[in-house]
């Protein structure tokens, strides 16, 4: 990746004269902003460069930024567990994810200055180990909210973690939610940080520098009417379940606007260009990964305002008379509260972020009682 990194910055450096790239261009065009889906600081530096204010990061992504320096990390890692010699595997992975999250929100300072709270924000997520416990995700949430002064904290748009929202944003949290993939989830994340904001306005509290954030990760319900179609033996034409994402964020973001929710929708989780060329226009943020940026610079798409166009009439009708998962997750009462963590999607993201847990554990155990056999 660094090799990458170092490509692109050369490549830009040699371009910057011919054209302003398509990303760059969307951040001073239009009111759509650009965060970069990556903790990795190469990756960040690069991206800020293209108009980036602002990072997201999950364990999948944590783990990635930790592995791209790894010589450097398993130093820290012995390190740490020398000053910290009760300390679990899980508490010394855990360490060096505030430590790197820290090195990241640094990047952005200037960012969280320049936009008042509402961007240059580094986003963190709290244990998805924590999954069922409302308390544990707000205690957490609280502790890495004073990691920096521009932290967002991440907690999955579940019935505990909606609760958990609330109650972390009344104490000041900013909130970016995600295992989030539907309308009905984003409606009850907004519904909830603006009770958090309403409760903290009523006894007098700050929130005019908060900037929550709603994920949307469109690819990912994508991926998961893809696993329906092949499992329920559905065909549609090629391209139509490339449009799901897409419909939904589309229809979440009719509603916020309508109803003036002061979260604003994050698009992540790219699988094509429309992730990105369909949603510009609005308040809203674009989160690629970087190796997505680099493409989408590269691809001479016009980032012209599409937030507002309607999906094709025949595409949604396909999706929503074919996948009663779909409707499900575009209708904003598809699903209750209680559903959301049953959603197919959710079960698979959650037990992703849980295996990257493990992954991380698995990365100071290597370090800590190195493989005999290696």
């Amino acid at each position: 990746m660094t090799n990458l990194v170092t490509a692109v910055a050369t490549g830009a450096a040699a371009g910057a004269a011919d054209r302003v790239p398509p990303l760059l261009r969307m951040t001073q065009e239009t009111p759509t902003r650009l965060w970069n889906d990556s903790a990795t600081p190469a990756e960040l530096s690069a991206a800020i460069g293209w108009g980036a204010v602002g990072a997201t990061c999950n364990p999948v992504i944590a783990l990635a930024a930790l592995t791209s320096d790894l010589p450097r990390w398993r130093q820290r890692i012995r390190g740490y567990a020398d000053e910290h010699p009760t300390a679990s595997e899980s508490e010394i992975g855990w360490a060096m994810v505030k430590e790197l999250s820290v090195e990241a929100a640094d990047l952005l300072a200037g960012a969280f200055t320049e936009h008042r709270g509402r961007n240059g924000r580094l986003s963190v997520q709290t244990d998805p180990r924590l999954y069922r416990d409302g308390a544990a995700l707000v205690a957490q949430a609280v502790e890495f909210d004073a990691l920096a002064p521009n932290v967002i904290v991440k907690i999955p748009a579940t019935e505990v973690g909606i609760g958990a929202m609330e109650e972390a944003t009344y104490r000041g949290v900013s909130i970016n939610a995600t295992v989030s993939f539907t309308v009905p989830q984003a409606v009850a994340v907004a519904e909830a940080i603006e009770r958090g904001l309403q409760r903290r306005e009523a006894e007098g509290l700050d929130v005019a520098a908060m900037g929550p954030v709603c994920t949307i990760m469109v690819g990912r319900l994508d991926d998961w009417l893809k696993t329906v179609a092949a499992r329920d033996a559905v065909t549609v034409d090629p391209g139509v379940l490339e449009w799901a994402g897409v419909a939904a964020f589309k229809r979440a973001h009719q509603i916020f606007t309508e109803r003036g929710f002061r979260t604003r929708l994050l698009s992540a989780a790219f699988r094509n260009h429309m992730h990105w060329s369909q949603l510009v226009g609005g308040d809203v943020v674009i989160s690629p990964p970087f190796e997505w940026q680099v493409r989408l610079n590269a691809s001479g798409i016009e980032p012209l305002p599409r937030i507002d166009e309607p999906v094709a009439p025949q595409i949604l009708d396909t999706l929503y008379e074919r996948f009663p998962e779909f409707r499900r997750a575009y209708d904003p009462d598809g699903m209750t509260i209680g559903e959301f963590q049953d959603f197919g999607a959710t079960r698979k993201t959650l037990r992703q972020f849980l295996a990257a847990c493990n992954d991380l554990e698995g990365i100071v155990r290597d370090v800590l009682l190195p493989d005999p056999k290696k």
